[in-house]
Order: C-alpha cells, then structure tokens, then sequence
C-alpha cells in the first residue's frame, strides 16, 4: 500500500513537469497602423454607451482593402453597420480613411451632463425615449445630438440637448 501511495505520488509529480515542455515558435509580425485615428479620436467620449463605443470602434478599424466591396474605380465607398441599438453609415475613400459618418441610437444610456441638465429644466417628467444623432466630416469635425421625449402625466414632449446638456 506504502508502495503504491509512492507511485501514485511520483507520478503525479511527473506529468506536469512533463507538460510544461513545449516548442518554440517564431510568430510573424505584426504592423499596427492607425488610419482613422482622426475619427476615433473626436467621436470618443468617456461618457458614451458601451454599444456605442463598440461600433464607433469597428468603423474606425474596418480594413476598407480587405472587403469584398472594394474596387480600385470608385472614390467613395459607403458601409453601413449595424447593431440591435442603432447603425453606422460610413463614407470611406479608396485609401480607407472615413470622409464622412451619420450615426443614430435608440434608447442608449445618456451622458450625465444632459441627464442633470434635464433634472433641472424638466422636474417630475420621465425619460421615455431618446435617439443619439452623430454627424462627422473630415473638414468640420464631429456634431453630436440627442433627441429625448419627456413624458409627465399624460403629456409628451421632445427636446434636443448636445453632448453638454445645452437645450437646441
């Protein structure tokens, strides 16, 4: 039985050993290329949703070159992409830089500036809908938008705030 006990031990002790041997690979390399930074950097906001945040983000690494799409005639080439919670329209050019984007979301969470903003001008009416409108342009830069029905006792209303919970 002592015997046995040893056995069982040992070997124990002698197959991890034995696993943790492993061969040495070369991986290839890899090059990181950052070609819509310029985008990513204006349209990311720490406030954001996070299904927001992640489309924002394939839009701005979608390999334009890559696509069963791409054709070296056309100068523009528009994507769209889409989650349950909204859709990107992107406009790319033949390198693969975005020109252009129009992005909306339903019922995402709000920034907390437009939800205090609303709190002060609103009291006592409830967030019953909101749509976040994003509009980008190489040459102007990002306009962000949120449209958001109010409702109290019955009645509705819509208002639109920018990023900063300034009434339009």
């Amino acid at each position: 039985m002592k015997t046995l006990f040893t056995c069982i031990i040992g070997l124990g002790l002698i197959f991890p050993i034995t696993a943790q041997i492993t061969d040495v690979q070369k991986l290839d390399e890899v090059v990181v290329v950052a070609t819509n930074y310029k985008y990513f950097n204006q349209v990311d906001s720490k406030q954001e949703s996070i299904p927001v945040k992640m489309l924002e983000a394939k839009v701005a690494t979608y390999n334009l070159k890559d696509s069963p799409y791409y054709q070296d005639d056309y100068v523009l080439y528009y994507i769209n992409f889409f989650i349950p919670e909204g859709s990107i329209l992107a406009a790319y050019d033949r390198d693969g830089n975005i020109v252009r984007t129009i992005e909306r979301f339903k019922d995402i969470r709000l920034p907390n500036a437009v939800i205090l903003s609303l709190a002060k001008q609103y009291p006592n009416w409830a967030i019953s809908k909101d749509v976040y409108l994003v509009s980008f342009k190489e040459n102007k830069g990002v306009d962000k938008k949120y449209k958001i029905r109010l409702t109290n006792k019955g009645k509705r209303i819509w208002v639109k705030t920018d990023e900063n919970g300034k009434f339009l």
